[in-house]
């Protein structure tokens, strides 16, 4: 069967990112330097800068640029150095893998893969099943795979006899994914658990690969970055312009890319490059043992997920009792209604190794990193070991985009993730997860930093007391070492991809953020896997706002400065600057909306 993602098979993922250590020294010299100009910058803000006649502007305007700082310091910390873990051969037996008072007949270890579907197209699971099967291993395994199918359809339950795999269903959806992984795990007994969706094809090297770290008995999962091919790769920037501009063209784009890394043109529609987060940001939470699992292509010991589950089981009905007793005085009165509510409580409360959660697997990791009685590690491994497909339109990547939003806000609003007497995070964690849902909460200072140039475009009215030499000795500094800084802790990958997605979701991330403060409950959506017709821009209305506003205030802006009737223009300038770039951040998701993939695209890498 022919699938438009055929003519993309023979694709080979990137290498990871190998950063010079002198760009490493760079990067953190100009960060320190950043964040020091940064906080002397917060600091004029607020004691010498503030338009004391429109303070409901000026205020709003400092706050957000104090919470952005306040991210940039969270962020800088995420990605101060690159610390991977040490890599061990492939154990050969389970006790390789165990503390020696866990230790008992001697074996080879057994791995269960799980591919979970629900609704996907069942010759779309069997190259999944297929890929799997290929799994190579340099010594004894026992490998087996298993289709958890949700939909409990005949034609996927064929594809696994066909196939010769092993098909789990079940009654109910309960738990939606999480649940059917449950449910998985309740009827093998793999001592590791492969996670994969759908459409995960792992690669032949995935466990040969993965396994050795899993000779240190505390990692308690491996999550390998996801990759997805089906995506236009582009033109090297350099070959992009030898088209157009000849040999001087193509010596310019190579002097650029020594300079900046790897650019290219026409590639990724979605702006979205998976390398950012896996490579950059995952990547050097190693550090701090706090790289959180992202569903597929992870790998886990069976033991950390059942220990967990079951410490966080009881701490559950421990809660549950505690919430109707702690208010009786009598001890003996409180000690007896506890004892007569324990069987009840327990027989009400799931025993949950995945927690039922639209973000199943970051709570899952919250759990494990923050378990009292076993100091759990998750390792981010550095090469790609599957690959996935991507989103083919903006209606899909915007459900999944919200899907992760909400879930992740819903973790930090609901479940008392930094309550040091449910988990037990270190000051590592604690930060790097601090990290992630703070930048969930960054739609909200994003917003004002949207509009407010257009305030100051359609009315003149200035933020700060004047676009003074003052202002440009503080901001100048610290924006120019902040962007060099950012270009080499990035280094290699596009950053502006990143910040123009940052900005341009934040009308998603307000949505989810309105759906979790509202007590709404967040949908399981599944993802499709085939592209969704017809076009999107009513999902970008708020994007087109921005433009379209900033662009009237521009050319408001302008009237005003030929006519004579600014006192100072280089006010205008800078906000001129500041719309031009919201408006360069919002284009990209517009284009999306209006993005179809090629008729014929290039299957090869570029």
């Amino acid at each position: 069967m022919d699938h438009y993602f055929s003519r993309f098979e023979q694709r080979r993922p990137p290498d990871p990112l190998s950063t010079p250590a002198w760009v490493v020294k760079a990067w953190q010299i100009l960060a320190v330097a950043g964040l020091i100009l940064g906080a002397n910058y917060i600091r004029w803000r607020w004691t010498a800068s503030l338009n004391m006649d429109a303070l409901w502007y000026a205020v709003p305007l400092a706050m957000a640029e104090t919470f952005a700082w306040f991210g940039t310091l969270l962020f800088t910390i995420n990605i101060w150095q690159e610390k991977d873990p040490p890599r061990f051969s492939a154990p050969e037996d389970i006790n390789d893998c165990l503390q020696p008072e866990d230790q008992g007949e001697s074996r080879p270890p057994k791995v269960d893969l799980f591919i979970a579907t629900y609704s996907e197209d069942p010759e779309l699971v069997r190259l999944s099943i297929q890929d799997a099967l290929k799994m190579r291993y340099p010594g004894k395994i026992i490998f087996k795979i298993h289709v958890l199918d949700d939909g409990k359809r005949p034609e996927m339950r064929a594809v696994c006899e066909q196939e010769c795999v092993g098909y789990i269903s079940r009654e109910n959806n309960i738990g939606f994914k999480a649940g059917n992984i449950r449910n998985g795990m309740e009827q093998t007994d793999g001592d590791f658990l492969v996670i994969c969706d759908a459409d995960t094809r792992v690669f032949p090297t995935l466990l040969a690969n993965t396994l050795g770290y899993f000779r240190d008995p505390d990692v308690a999962w491996v999550q390998t970055p996801q990759w997805f091919y089906d995506l236009p790769e582009g033109e090297r920037f350099a070959s992009w312009l030898r088209r157009r501009a000849g040999l001087p063209g193509y010596l310019f784009g190579r002097l650029t890319e020594g300079v900046f890394g790897r650019l290219t043109v026409g590639s990724d529609p979605f702006f979205n490059d998976p390398r950012m987060f896996y490579d950059v940001i995952l990547r050097r939470r190693n550090w701090a043992n706090a790289a959180f699992c992202c569903g597929a292509a992870s790998i886990h010991r069976r033991e950390a997920v059942m220990q967990a589950a079951l410490r966080s089981y009881v701490f559950t009905v421990e809660e549950e009792i505690a919430r109707y007793t702690r208010d009786i005085s009598d001890e003996e009165t409180r000690a007896a209604l506890s004892m007569a509510m324990r069987p009840h409580v327990i027989n009400d409360t799931e025993l949950t190794p995945y927690k039922f959660h639209v973000s199943e697997d970051i709570y899952t990791s919250i759990v494990l990193h923050g378990d009292s009685g076993r100091r759990w590690r998750s390792v981010m491994h550095p090469g790609i070991e599957s690959k996935m497909l991507s989103p083919q339109d903006l209606l899909t990547w915007m459900i999944q985009r919200f899907k992760y939003a909400a879930g992740s806000l819903d973790i930090l609003f609901h479940d008392k993730i930094f309550s040091r007497r449910r988990f037990r995070l270190s000051l590592g964690q604690t930060l790097m997860y601090g990290t992630t849902f703070w930048s969930y909460l960054a739609c909200i200072w994003n917003t004002v930093f949207l509009i407010s140039p257009l305030v100051y475009l359609f009315t003149g009215i200035p933020p700060v007391s004047a676009y003074s030499t003052p202002f440009y000795l503080h901001f100048l500094p610290f924006f120019i070492v902040s962007e060099l800084a950012f270009m080499f802790g990035t280094w290699g990958i596009s950053a502006w991809d990143g910040r123009s997605s940052y900005l341009a979701f934040f009308s998603v991330n307000l949505r989810a953020l309105n759906t979790v403060l509202r007590g709404e409950k967040v949908k399981f959506h599944v993802t499709p896997k085939e592209r969704q017709s017809g076009r999107f821009l009513y999902l970008v209305k708020p994007q087109l706002a921005i433009v379209a506003l900033t662009l009237l205030g521009l050319i408001w802006g302008g009237i005003q400065v030929a006519r004579g009737n600014v006192d100072d223009p280089s006010g205008y300038v800078i906000n001129i600057f500041w719309g031009a770039v919201n408006i360069a951040a919002m284009m990209p998701m517009i284009m999306a909306a209006m993005w179809t993939p090629p008729t014929v695209q290039e299957a090869g890498p570029v």
